[in-house]
């Protein structure tokens, strides 16, 4: 029953909360608590602050407006540290997505060259003086504003960058750092060989998935930025001298 309020599997649904589904199902809030961390688990829904949402398809993109309003503390946090890794003066790709969007925020007026892979984030990047903040051109996905294609492809193979930001639809160790879409796998792929150091900034639950499209693979990481990583993750991790940075969020 909880699967079905929350549309879970379906990739569309309703989020609800904790008190919601604990009055469609007339379990209690403490059972409800712990059917989510099971549902969770095996993928069947999508635990978040105060309750669940819909867990989308193997492969299926999750609507950027969805995704921007999800989790935002956790992304904000995630953004203060990630941004404590940049200097004035550094190259910095920032990667598509709600939780790069986060980190360009924080970077607006560092004094960065940037190539920003979503107008979104270029937006954030330029809304102070003191970057110089590059777009690749090409094809422009309409739900998430992303540089998509050979154009996008070819900028970031033409430049070099002191850190790359990126994200991932699912981190999972076993699968690989994975996406949902072809061409975004490609581009960071990409983006991967052209840094000196990749920073993954991911929410927790992105290490218990799978996406259709793999990028890369933990050891291509200097740094993961998360809040709550998994401790059989955060060993391999540090096992391959990755700087595991696990940041509380209220």
């Amino acid at each position: 029953m909880i699967i079905r309020a929350v549309g879970g599997g379906s990739g569309v649904g309703t989020t609800r909360t904790i008190a919601e589904l604990a009055e469609l199902t007339g379990l209690s809030p403490v059972t409800i608590r712990r059917d989510l961390t099971e549902l969770a688990a095996q993928g069947a829904v999508r635990r978040v602050r105060g309750g669940a949402a819909p867990a989308p398809t193997r492969g299926t993109p999750y609507p950027f407006g969805l995704r921007e309003t999800e989790d935002a503390d956790a992304k904000h946090a995630l953004a203060r540290e990630a941004a404590t890794l940049v200097r004035p003066g550094d190259s910095v790709l920032v990667d598509n997505g709600t939780t790069a969007l986060a980190v360009a925020r924080e970077l607006a007026g560092v004094g960065v060259t940037a190539l920003a892979l979503s107008l979104h984030a270029a937006a954030a990047l330029a809304s102070k003086p003191g970057n110089q903040v590059v777009v690749p051109g090409g094809t422009l996905r309409t739900d998430d504003l992303t540089f998509a294609g050979a154009a996008a492809l070819e900028a970031v193979r033409g430049m070099r960058f002191d850190v790359a930001i990126l994200g991932a639809c699912a981190a999972d160790p076993d699968s690989g750092l994975t996406v949902a879409e072809w061409d975004d796998a490609q581009v960071k792929r990409a983006a991967i060989a052209a840094a000196q150091r990749v920073v993954l900034v991911a929410t927790a639950d992105k290490f218990a998935r799978t996406a259709a499209y793999r990028f890369g693979t933990l050891a291509d990481l200097d740094v993961v930025v998360s809040t709550g990583v998994p401790v059989t993750v955060a060993h391999e991790a540090r096992e391959l001298g990755i700087d595991v940075r696990d940041v509380p969020c209220a």
